[in-house]
């Protein structure tokens, strides 16, 4: 792929060199080797559901239009989304599961893990309606997890208690008259398997409202369980300033990336990096420097400070730097390559789950039994692999942006409070009434190689942004405009001068001797329910449905079946849904026309489907301006 192609973020292109001097096969270049990509799965078209398949529908109509079994383009593309949410929901429930039974392990004395935020314990255990008066925190901890527990339990058609206990009541409401409020999580995404088999489910409508059902499993027993939970075991996060691109690496310093998606196992190595710096300067190192990629990256970012390596398209370029003494990932969104091109320098690769095994890769497993004497084994590992490193094969980008991040909710209201301690979210909005806000536009979601490298996160971010849109962002998407600049206060000359004008009185109501950044780092990929904790605080303060406000939200570059699952549960939520990449539905004008159009009259949110940022942006600008109009502001 041509250099100039590759990526906006500036420290791309002359690693990619590296890696092709050096014969080393990357993303781009399997991209490349894959085209023409088939048309027939590129529009949601082909069905491998049995193996009398694989069978395609022609889109123009001159070929077969059912396949062998009788399906049409409609039942095709709709089963195929179904179960592409369905995986994506499984993922973040699997996650979240295993938080939990951490915390189960807390409640049982494990000395590995323990509560940093009470408050947020009592918090969560209020909304569950857990009595706390005269209770231990261990004794609050076991309620909780049995209640928890129940849900994944459920043998009956009783609604999730941790949706109900989180979901404002009109959406309740149109979930349940809709049909789609789920049961056990565990339940939904079995049936929603089964529901796609061959000689199942032939309603394209009955299927997509199973999608919907899907993605609200994804947003409360998935992003939401888990994001509560996390920050009971480690820590609601608050506002921290660290560093955003490659060249957070350090030439004389132990590298280490942690990589993946659930912080159990990157806090450990965080915790035990600390612990063994002075093992590293033995070793002739100047210390133990850590890195995160991907959403792992995001979480000890916002509570622990750990800069930001990259996000998901460039995680082989780490390694093609020379400098990364060891990788350590857990599960989701880890290149199978990495092993391949680690094995070309002295980095070692080391998976930690049982259901992540890479051939190639050192496995040390991690459990909570586990966790304290697996993270000093994995920093020993790192610091040996220091002692191998080839300077000759060592090239660190200057490249590295300033970032502001740890906006949790009860960072935002806490730094809102500065300006009205009794209201703290009436400035908020005061602000969106006079106008200084037009809105609030999440970006969320992945790199996606179709899509040049973080383009598309940081041109529709300018344009909302210079339009008076407050942007609040989560995973890769964070990752992008961390590394271009957006996190650093003084990014706020890019926005409208009524956005600069808010950011500037928080900021100096909060004494941080200057704004906020134009852009609030949120946290992980789970923690989009922050966003819509958010969403709903301020929805629940204007007495409006949260379909009602002008807000939309936007996953300019996704790629994982998770995103879609986020997308659903947002859209199930009432907000408008942008995606910059086309979702395979496209074979079906039936099921696209209900995703982008039939579904807001229905549940208040809908898809919005737009391949060009600047279009994208002034579509989204447009509903907001809608939305505006509705509330009469």
């Amino acid at each position: 792929m041509e250099r100039n192609k590759l990526s906006v973020d500036p420290t791309i292109p002359n690693i990619y060199q590296k890696a092709r001097e050096e014969g080393i096969s990357t993303v781009f270049d399997r991209y490349e080797a894959q085209q023409p990509q088939c048309g027939f799965g590129l529009t949601g078209l082909c069905c491998r559901h049995c193996v009398q398949g694989p069978c395609r529908i022609d889109p123009f109509g001159e070929g077969p239009q059912a396949g062998i079994c009788g399906a049409t383009a409609e039942v095709i593309t709709a089963r195929n989304l179904l179960r592409q949410v369905a995986a994506g929901a499984a993922a973040h429930v699997d996650h979240a599961y295993d938080v939990l039974e951490v915390l189960e392990q807390i409640a049982k004395g494990t000395e590995s893990y323990s509560i940093k935020d009470q408050e947020k314990l009592k918090q969560v255990a209020f909304t569950l309606g857990i009595d706390t008066a005269n209770k231990t925190e261990r004794e609050i901890v076991e309620e909780m997890c049995q209640i928890i527990y129940r849900d994944f339990a459920n043998s009956g058609a009783t609604p999730m208690t941790y949706l109900k206990a989180n979901s404002p009541q009109e959406r309740l409401e149109t979930w349940e008259k809709l049909g789609v409020l789920p049961r056990n999580p565990d339940r939904e995404i079995r049936e929603a398997l089964h529901q796609t088999t061959m000689g199942m489910d032939a309603d394209p409508v009955n299927l997509i409202l199973k999608t919907i059902r899907l993605g609200l499993v994804d947003g409360f027993a998935g992003l939401k369980l888990a994001t509560d939970l996390q920050d009971i075991i480690f820590g609601t996060p608050q506002p921290v300033v660290t560093e955003a691109n490659l060249g957070v690496l350090k030439e004389d310093y132990v590298n280490i990336i942690v990589h993946g998606h659930v912080p159990l196992l990157s806090e450990k190595i965080v915790e035990w990096s600390r612990k063994l710096e002075d093992e590293a300067k033995k070793a002739g190192a100047k210390g133990i420097n850590l890195a995160g990629i991907c959403c792992t990256g995001n979480e000890v970012l916002m509570r622990q400070g750990v800069p930001l390596a990259t996000n998901f398209l460039a995680q082989e370029l780490a390694i093609v730097t020379g400098a990364v003494d060891l990788m350590v990932v857990d599960v989701q969104c880890i290149m199978p390559s990495l092993a391949e091109i680690a094995a070309c320098y002295h980095t070692r690769l080391v998976t930690t789950m049982p259901i992540v095994r890479i051939p190639g890769a050192e496995h040390v497993p991690f459990t909570t039994e586990t966790a304290d004497t697996a993270s000093q084994q994995i920093v020993r590992m790192a610091i040996e692999s220091f002692q191998k490193r080839n300077p000759a094969k060592v090239y660190i980008p200057r490249e590295k942006a300033k970032v502001v991040a740890g906006f949790s909710v009860e960072a935002i209201i806490k730094a809102l409070a500065k300006l009205n301690p009794e209201e703290p979210l009436k400035p908020l909005i005061d602000n969106i009434v006079s106008g200084n806000i037009l809105g609030v536009v999440a970006t969320v979601g992945c790199n996606n190689v179709k899509v040049k490298h973080d383009w598309f996160h940081i041109e529709l971010v300018k344009e909302l942004i210079r339009n008076n849109v407050l942007v609040v962002t989560t995973g890769c998407s964070a990752h992008a405009l961390a590394k271009a600049g957006f996190m650093d206060p003084a990014a706020v000359e890019w926005t409208g001068e009524g956005l600069k004008a808010v950011l500037t009185a928080i900021g100096t109501a909060n004494d941080l001797g200057g704004p906020l950044p134009p852009v609030l780092h949120m946290g992980s990929c789970v923690d989009n329910s922050r966003i819509g904790d958010l969403v709903i605080a301020v929805a629940n303060y204007l007495k409006v449905s949260p379909k009602d406000l002008p807000v939309a939200a936007s996953a300019p570059e996704y790629q994982h079946e998770k995103a879609l699952s986020i997308g659903t549960w947002a859209v199930a939520m009432g907000i408008m849904t942008h995606l910059g990449v086309v979702p395979p539905v496209a074979g079906s004008p039936k099921v696209t026309r209900i995703l982008t159009q039939d579904a807001e009259a229905l549940i208040g949110g809908k898809f919005y489907v737009e391949t060009d940022p600047y279009k994208a942006a002034a579509g989204i600008i447009e509903h907001i301006k809608a939305k505006r109009a509705l509330l009469n502001l």
